[in-house]
């Protein structure tokens, strides 16, 4: 078996890595910034009529759509490096799940701008204005609460599994970030075809969300195999209940999706504070749990 997981770390890892490289950050960077600017020309193109029917039909007219584009390019981008954080710890991903729903609650506020007219009005526009600051103040509350989650994190003990055992272990988890880079490939070019086609389908990043739990349940049942303590498979299911919750936020109407954000969010830094506090020993403490053997072992990290 050692061969596929050598097999599997060969095609990750240098894609992990070329991901990663600074160079490859500034240029998604710069290109953002022309996908921008390139989207507010076509928009004030479009006002004007200056661009042809077959282009005119799939170009907005409002220039706050170009706000909405570009912070869902961000949002592709920050997917993508949630895939490439999945072979690190549970809490490690899970915590990157909470970045993007603050983002995702960013790009909601972004897109009630779309429905004003221009110039912006108050009149007439009281709901959007309230869902506004809802998504945002939700986003901010989710931002200082993600950097007390990530505080939490640093506490807890490194993993003590058998050498052998974690490299299987790392390995397996590259190969699911691997089949859920294809799969993100694949309904990426799907949601495209049908945004040309019908401009009415489902949110492409509602629907990953989805693949995203049922891959998060795959990763405890998964991590069960190496560490089969109920404290283990506690901890990484409650970290996957906590990605079930952001999931129904993003299903959720304005207001309960920002409540159902801060609830899933809260349940996971409650998880890792009784985790800290009660689980993890002291140097000096004695192991709490002596009916799994070895405390440290039978408590590693994921």
């Amino acid at each position: 078996m050692i061969p596929i997981y050598d097999r599997i770390s060969w095609a990750f890892d240098p894609l992990h890595h070329l991901w990663e490289h600074e160079r490859i950050h500034r240029k998604i960077s710069v290109a953002l910034v022309f996908f921008f600017l390139a989207g507010l020309a076509l928009i004030e193109l479009n006002r004007r009529g200056f661009l042809p029917p077959w282009l005119a039909q799939i170009t907005p007219g409002n220039h706050f759509y170009a706000v909405q584009f570009a912070f869902s390019v961000v949002l592709l981008q920050e997917v993508i490096s949630l895939i490439f954080t999945i072979p690190c710890s549970f809490s490690r991903s899970v915590g990157k799940q909470f970045e993007i729903l603050a983002l995702l609650l960013l790009r909601n506020a972004f897109k009630e701008l779309a429905a004003f007219s221009e110039p912006i009005v108050f009149d007439g526009n009281q709901m959007a204005v309230l869902r506004i600051l809802s998504d945002g103040f939700g986003a901010l509350l989710l931002f200082a609460l993600l950097g007390y989650y990530y505080r939490i994190q640093q506490r807890v003990s490194e993993s003590k599994l058998a050498a052998t055992d974690l490299y299987r272990f790392v390995a397996a988890k590259k190969g699911i970030a691997l089949v859920l880079l294809l799969i993100f490939i694949v309904m990426g070019v799907h949601s495209i075809w049908v945004f040309f086609h019908d401009r009415h389908g489902e949110d492409f990043f509602h629907s990953f969300y989805t693949v995203l739990v049922l891959a998060d349940i795959l990763l405890v049942l998964l991590s069960q195999c190496v560490q089969p303590s109920f404290y283990a498979v506690f901890r990484n299911s409650g970290f996957a209940l906590s990605t079930l919750i952001i999931r129904l936020a993003l299903a959720a109407p304005p207001f309960y999706n920002v409540l159902l954000g801060l609830a899933a969010i809260v349940f996971a830094i409650l998880l890792s504070l009784v985790n800290t506090i009660l689980f993890v020993p002291k140097k000096t403490d004695r192991p709490i749990i002596q009916a799994t053997g070895n405390y440290r072992h039978s408590t590693g990290r994921d």
